[in-house]
């Protein structure tokens, strides 16, 4: 008789005097954790299966259940982890590498909670928000070096000219999420709340669903290694481009959207047939230097007529600033750079655990060499990659961003419990699914409002920071790391980041 060694991470506990037998979590729990023996009269759950997704808790009328951590006891051993011989487990079973979604779980040093923000007392005075205007409007683009102005004309006129750029209500945009991976309805979420924000959705590498397309001016498509969904209409739409070369979660592998996830619809965004597997290359075939993607950089530039921002997206590693000089002097608008802990709907975890570096070290290791080589004002800094609240924005961007892109957050605030099943298809709170019964979950509508919601929480919070600093708008606050101090961190680590240790003051 065959035994599995791999122990339930959940125990899934019902309460008998409280159940009354209604059945609703049998039908919530897509995962299959929860079924009903008839003989028995009682829910029976399936430890193994469950996932803590907490949709049976939310939705149980009695609150008759609860799910735990597996409280059996292991024997303690400095190397080997519950965690690491979980994974050997599985491993002995499969004979696959581990796949997980959203970002790495391993208790890295978070550098964003070691950093703290300045204040202003006596003599610069703080501005009160309420009162006061403060400004959060951005620009990403290219900026030109210089601007002038008219003389002629009794008010001043603009003689530079600009080349296209994207003008935001808040540097807080949505990071790339492709349609395959998440649902329909978590994209049509996206578009209404970048609209209702005044700021832009990412596509991700999977086309772009023609209901969205009246929403053209709040998204930037992306143009991927495996060109999916790629052609004239789609580009012309959007309100910019982004050519993908890696993601944070996934450094230097490509992507894989399994055969069973490609709907008809899927298929036809993605301009590929139903029911086979989507594989994007781990490289774009056509680009093996600068010089090649300078190519697909201008290519993209005469589709669309020079006039959409075009963006270039990097997964931060160790030599980033160097990558991100070559890629400004491609012609492209704007880098976009992915940290380590950035979310996906599926990765070997291996990768995902073990490879690339920490956005906020990525980010000021860019913007210090770029200022160096007097290139920064050129094109436009977009952070993404575990960005987790307005005090993690606030920072990023003092340490050198224009922009933040977020994903995980928008996707906690749809429902997301951030359980890691994203690959297998099964979201219960129809985020990462494609079934039509568990996609009907997901109101779009409520969905945009939850995320607008937050978005607007953290504008205030950000308008907060910046009266705190003295600041009357966002752009004051880009690479003044003169603001910010580290507390708990090493010297080196201070060092990149190019701030000082808490207790230091200017002048010293």
């Amino acid at each position: 008789m065959y035994v599995s060694l791999i122990p339930p991470k959940f125990i899934v506990e019902i309460d008998e005097a409280r159940c009354i037998r209604c059945r609703k979590c049998t039908v919530e729990c897509s995962f299959g954790a929860l079924g009903f023996d008839e003989e028995q009269n009682k829910i029976v759950p399936n430890d193994a299966k469950c996932s803590a997704c907490q949709r049976c808790v939310i939705f149980c009328p009695q609150k008759a259940i609860t799910v735990v951590e597996d409280p059996l006891a292991y024997p303690r051993h400095g190397t080997w982890s519950v965690r690491a011989r979980r994974d050997i487990w599985t491993q002995s079973e499969s004979g696959a590498a581990l796949i997980s979604g959203t970002g790495t779980d391993l208790p890295y040093l978070v550098i964003f909670d070691h950093i703290l923000i300045d204040a202003c007392q006596v003599t610069n005075p703080s501005i009160d928000p309420l009162r006061e205007p403060i400004e959060l409007k951005t620009f990403i683009g290219r900026k030109p070096k210089k601007l002038e102005l008219s003389e002629e004309a009794r008010e001043a006129e603009l003689k530079t000219e600009l080349g296209p750029y994207i003008e935001l209500e808040t540097p807080i945009t949505f990071a790339a999420m492709s349609y395959g991976a998440v649902s329909l309805e978590v994209h049509k979420a996206l578009a209404i709340a970048a609209k209702e924000l005044g700021t832009v959705m990412n596509s991700g590498e999977g086309g772009l669903h023609k209901d969205l397309y009246p929403y053209g001016k709040h998204i930037v498509v992306q143009v991927a290694s495996g060109r999916f969904g790629v052609h004239r209409e789609y580009l012309n739409i959007a309100a910019g481009i982004e050519i993908k070369i890696g993601q944070g979660a996934k450094p230097g592998i490509g992507g894989h959207l399994p055969g069973e996830k490609i709907t008809k619809e899927i298929a036809e965004t993605r301009m590929i047939p139903p029911r086979t597997d989507a594989l994007s290359p781990a490289p774009h075939h056509d680009i093996y230097s600068i010089e090649d993607l300078s190519m697909l950089v201008y290519a993209l530039k005469e589709a669309t007529n020079y006039e959409k921002p075009v963006f270039v997206k990097i997964a931060a590693v160790h030599n980033v600033a160097a990558i991100a000089s070559g890629i400004a002097r491609s012609g492209a608008d704007g880098v976009v750079i992915d940290g380590f802990r950035g979310g996906t709907g599926a990765s070997p975890k291996i990768i995902r655990d073990h490879l690339g570096i920490p956005i906020e070290v990525a980010i000021a290791a860019v913007d210090d060499r770029s200022r160096k080589e007097g290139i920064r004002e050129e094109v436009s800094l977009i952070a993404s990659g575990g960005i987790r609240s307005s005090a993690d924005a606030a920072k990023i961007i003092a340490l050198g961003a224009d922009a933040v892109a977020i994903g995980t957050a928008a996707l906690i605030a749809m429902g997301c419990r951030v359980c890691g099943r994203c690959y297998t298809g099964l979201c219960p709170w129809g985020i990462a699914t494609q079934r039509p019964d568990l996609r009907q979950r997901l109101d779009p509508e409520e969905a945009a409002k939850r995320v607008i919601n937050m978005v607007d929480a953290w504008n205030v919070e950000l308008k907060e920071i910046l009266g705190a600093l003295g600041m009357n708008s966002i752009e004051s606050l880009r690479g003044n790391r003169e603001r910010l101090r580290g507390l708990g961190l090493d010297e080196e680590t201070l060092d990149i980041l190019g701030i000082k240790a808490a207790g230091r003051g200017w002048e010293d």
